[in-house]
């Protein structure tokens, strides 16, 4: 649809940007819902961030999704910002309020819940331990996530340990959970007992490599989980399902973790259906 001079403006704040997937999610939804309006890439390098963030409520934008490298530097230009971006210390939406303040939110944790509850019970995540593959930002969000729905042992696997056990130190001191940091090469036994494995890395990509995990120890009840998109069914997941396991693919908490930003841009709250998700995944093909 065409957009006049009164249209409302968004976009995503990246550098790289051009893979991402959210101008074509975005756009969707500004075409079903007939809104005068667009969203556009702003690929931006680490260095031009903050200068670009300041110049954008002053080009009529209403605010910005932020992906890599820029989620923590959004959260320290933010006059504000919710509970989910201090905790975990980092931003992924950004609203710029008529006043002049910038307003931070992390969405990336309710985005996990929102997918995860579409396939599953949220009350069994509190019958047993949940593994978290991967200690970066998307692991933060995820592990904080889980804890706030109940798990009661988060175990945080990750190559450097030692970022893992960063990860511990931020999070610990809810009460009832515990989270625990595990080296890699003790990743196949982490499975012991568990309800639900994430996989938070970039493993499982085409250009990263695969995923190695003996997944032998792994109850066939648990719920497997894998954040990459792009192949939609990865390695992990095909292994997991042909073993039993139930799996859920990473598409649905990327869709999800757009919703409150574009209420907050454009005024409505937009549905996730099926043609949405095959909209666009047809764009990761391209």
């Amino acid at each position: 649809m065409s957009i006049t001079g009164a249209g409302r403006l968004a976009g995503v704040l990246g550098w790289p940007v051009d893979h991402s997937l959210s101008p074509r999610l975005h756009g969707y939804w500004l075409e079903r819902y007939k809104i005068d309006g667009a969203y556009v890439p702003l690929p931006v390098r680490r260095e031009d961030f903050a200068q670009a963030v300041g110049a954008l409520p002053q080009l009529g934008f209403a605010g910005a999704n932020v992906t890599v490298p820029h989620k923590e530097a959004a959260l320290e230009l933010a006059d504000s910002a919710d509970e989910a971006a201090q905790r975990v210390g980092a931003a992924n939406t950004l609203l710029f309020a008529d006043d002049g303040r910038i307003e931070a939110f992390n969405t990336d944790g309710y985005g996990f819940i929102e997918n995860l509850r579409e396939s599953t019970d949220l009350s069994a995540l509190a019958k047993g331990p949940a593994v978290v593959l991967g200690a970066g930002g998307a692991a933060r969000a995820v592990v904080a996530a889980l804890l706030d729905a109940g798990a009661p042992q988060v175990r945080i696997v990750n190559r450097t340990k030692s970022r893992a056990e960063a990860l511990v130190s931020d999070l610990s001191g809810g009460p009832g959970s515990e989270i625990i940091a595990i080296g890699w090469d003790d990743r196949a036994d982490a499975l012991a007992e568990a309800v639900i494995v994430v996989n938070t890395t970039v493993l499982g990509m085409a250009e990263a490599g695969p995923l190695e995990l003996d997944l032998g120890q792994l109850p066939k009840e648990a719920l497997v989980n894998d954040l990459v998109y792009t192949p939609l069914d990865t390695d992990f997941l095909s292994r997991a399902a042909e073993r039993g396991n139930r799996t859920l693919d990473g598409l649905g908490m990327l869709l999800h973790q757009a919703r409150p930003g574009f209420l907050a841009w454009f005024g409505i709250e937009p549905e996730i259906t099926r043609d949405l998700r095959r909209f666009v995944l047809a764009g990761s093909r391209s």
